[in-house]
């Protein structure tokens, strides 16, 4: 079973909000999958997710209010197969935390590489913004999911061909 964390800085608004949309579709689609989601700062670490990211993920029918934020650990590298970042500041912090350079670069990634592979596109963090800023971050990240879940129920439809 593959094992996705999505970072962001406080988790609180994108990565939680990313994961509560897979978790979203990984039930609808019944996906062999396993997600979760972490912070590369201690700001917010055993709370809920941001008020603002709950109501506008609600407003999609996505329920995250369940999810508390949680630190990122070494031993992240090791359990999950994939770890994709918001921005650039993520990403920097991961490559100085992690063991290996050749574990990193397999691993860790941007998050909208998925739907655009290689130009290392930024997911702006809302918690200054407006409810305008929530939704596009909504729209950003829900793309990139909905790419991700479109991936995996292939990879799932092909190995049930073997």
């Amino acid at each position: 079973m593959k094992k996705i964390l999505f970072v962001c800085l406080g988790n609180i608004c994108r990565s939680p909000l990313a994961e509560g949309i897979m978790l979203h579709y990984i039930q609808k689609n019944n996906l062999p999958l396993i997600v979760d989601s972490a912070a590369i700062a201690p700001y917010h670490i055993g709370e809920h997710p941001d008020k603002r990211t709950i109501k506008n993920a609600l407003s999609h029918n996505i329920d995250i209010r369940h999810l508390i934020a949680r630190q990122f650990q070494i031993r992240d590298f090791h359990e999950f197969d994939k770890i994709y970042v918001m921005d650039n500041s993520h990403y920097e912090h991961l490559k100085k935390l992690s063991p290996h350079q050749s574990l990193f670069e397999q691993k860790v990634d941007y998050l909208m590489n998925v739907l655009y592979p290689g130009q290392n596109i930024e997911i702006p963090d809302p918690y200054y913004g407006t409810e305008k800023d929530f939704e596009q971050v909504f729209q950003m990240i829900h793309s990139a999911c909905t790419k991700l879940i479109e991936l995996y129920d292939k990879e799932k439809i092909i190995s049930l061909k073997k």
